[in-house]
């Protein structure tokens, strides 16, 4: 039996009517409950895809990407199954799946996706959602058939011994407006590729943390990794959310805001959100530094996965959730200059006993998305490596 198909629903809007953690734990339900959530919580859903399949490529090429919940789901698996680049990748890190919103109408993202694909697949769920999402996505019909969402591994090749790690959350995740139990989760899983096997991780840290929790986050994955079949080379990917910011807060938000208006916007947009390893998110970087781990070459310097524009309604309809109305108009009038738009640097690989191949230079993809159809707010980013 699959434990994330459960029967919880008739009890979460009991649980959805406190405003903390804290009064959480104090209620006898959630006490009576708690044990099934943990093991939803706990549990990583594994499928196996195709067998018998042969590389395509004579390296190893892996794609990460925030597929935003998996809503424009069927556009997603016609761009992995088309596209000249993520079409022949070995490995998907993907963050962001869905299982049983109502935002993405019910679909249990990562069984389909395998399904349509013939990967093979581990899933880890992070969060029981007691909303239906966060900004505009509080509206749409229906009601949530399980209401999980989490992060996943998809591989052209059989995945072995599939786990994942909790990591704490930055902020109370039952104030505000989009109430959920449970944490963000990495996934890992040990890929049995015929070059040889190694270890993938799919991970998403903390949006609405400090920059030192991000990296205490990612120290935890790494904790792991050294105890999890350490003589095996170790691919980390997905969105990292290195934003610059500390978002644990809207007033930490707001203040970060101001302090980069007046170092100067244009120079911000140019220099730190692209780059944000220089200086704001730099104890993540270093911490990966010191525990052996490369990055710079496994990315395209200094190419953004994720473009905000003051006019997405979706967007701004999220940030409405924890910052005050007022603050549009100081981020508008702040991003004229830059005709209302500004990228950053938000996703990532690191990686232990590989290497890039030199022909093939990490790259992100900016043409998944038709001109009509956007299929995520993030554009994925591809990695060719062998292992040595």
């Amino acid at each position: 039996m699959n434990p994330l198909d459960h029967t919880l629903q008739t009890h979460l809007p009991n649980l959805c009517a406190v405003d903390s953690s804290a009064e959480l734990q104090s209620l006898p339900l959630y006490r009576q409950l708690k044990p099934s959530i943990d093991g939803i919580l706990g549990f990583v859903l594994t499928g196996e895809g195709a067998s018998g399949r042969q590389p395509l490529l004579p390296h190893l090429r892996a794609t990460a990407w925030n597929i935003e919940r998996g809503i424009e789901l069927r556009g997603i698996i016609e761009a992995i199954r088309q596209h000249p680049t993520i079409s022949v990748s070995d490995l998907l890190l993907v963050t962001e799946l869905d299982y049983g919103m109502a935002r993405s109408r019910n679909s249990k993202v990562p069984q389909e996706l395998a399904g349509a694909l013939g990967l093979h697949f581990a899933f880890a769920p992070s969060y029981l959602n007691l909303e239906k999402g966060s900004g505009l996505e509080i509206s749409v019909q229906g009601t949530n058939a399980y209401g999980l969402h989490g992060n996943a591994i998809f591989s052209r090749f059989p995945l072995r011994e599939a786990h994942s790690i909790a990591l704490p959350n930055g902020k109370d995740k039952m104030r505000g407006k989009e109430k959920r139990l449970g944490c963000q989760r990495a996934v890992i899983a040990i890929v049995e590729h015929p070059f040889g096997r190694f270890r993938a991780v799919s991970v998403h840290l903390d949006a609405h943390s400090t920059q030192k929790h991000r990296m205490r986050q990612m120290r935890l994955v790494l904790d792991d990794l050294d105890r999890f079949h350490p003589e095996l080379p170790v691919l980390v990917g997905g969105d990292w959310n290195t934003s610059t910011y500390n978002s644990r807060t809207a007033l930490f938000s707001i203040l970060g805001y101001v302090r980069r208006v007046l170092m100067g916007v244009r120079h911000v947009i140019r220099n730190h959100y692209p780059y944000p390893d220089r200086w704001f998110e730099r104890h993540l970087f270093r911490e990966l530094e010191r525990r052996g781990y490369v990055y710079r070459e496994l990315n395209e310097p200094g190419a953004c996965t994720l473009h905000y524009d003051v006019a997405d309604l979706a967007a701004n309809g999220r940030m409405a959730d924890w910052i005050p109305n007022w603050c549009f108009w100081f981020i508008n009038w702040a991003l004229a200059k830059n005709d209302g738009r500004c990228s950053f640097k938000l996703d990532w690989f690191a990686a232990k006993g590989i290497e890039p191949v030199a022909e093939y230079p990490p790259h992100v993809v900016t043409d998944v998305s038709a001109p009509d159809l956007l299929l995520s707010d993030h554009d994925p980013i591809v990695l060719d490596f062998r292992l040595v």
